[in-house]
């Protein structure tokens, strides 16, 4: 009976890529920073047929300093018409083959690959917004997959919610039902 809310968030979470508009092109990404939760905006690259998710980063971000330190993560979509909340935890995976990261370089708007080509690592303090410098030879692109291990879904409706944990056991989800 819960597959086909499983199922529903993967179709939701492939449309956040490949539908530009979709809420969930969108999330937040919670990882921890010297014991301390810390939260962003990231834009999802990628769902891949076991649910891990794609995003793209500068390999000198914070996060991935984070990530590094300790893989755990956080997401969180939020579809504002569907009522619909996943909640996404699990492990991080630095993507590390070349032919992998060209793949994905290649995906990139040429507009957008400035973001991955600054002198200067992100978060660097500046004087003024104009003081961004870029590097035309090489880049700093970084794809990360996030792996899941637990997925909550929850739908806000009428007359009772619905909240459902997934958690990944093996190669097959496991499902329970919970009190929204």
């Amino acid at each position: 009976m819960t597959n086909q809310f499983l199922e529903e968030a993967k179709r939701e979470l492939i449309n956040g890529h490949s539908k530009k508009r979709h809420p969930f092109r969108y999330f937040v990404l919670a990882t921890n920073s010297n014991a301390k939760p810390t939260q962003r905006t990231v834009v999802l690259r990628k769902t891949l047929p076991d649910l891990s998710l794609v995003f793209y980063t500068d390999s000198r971000t914070q996060k991935l300093i984070d990530l590094k330190n300790n893989s755990a993560f956080s997401a969180l979509f939020y579809h504002p018409k569907k009522l619909m909340q996943l909640r996404i935890e699990g492990q991080t995976e630095l993507i590390t083959d070349t032919d992998q990261i060209a793949t994905y370089w290649h995906t990139v708007q040429e507009a957008s690959k400035n973001d991955y080509t600054t002198q200067l690592p992100p978060g660097t303090p500046i004087q003024n917004p104009d003081d961004v410098n870029y590097q035309s030879d090489d880049n700093y692109f970084c794809p990360v997959k996030l792996v899941p291990t637990r997925i909550e879904y929850l739908r806000l409706k009428r007359p009772n919610h619905l909240r459902i944990l997934f958690t990944k056991n093996d190669m097959d989800w496991l499902s329970e039902f919970l009190v929204p």
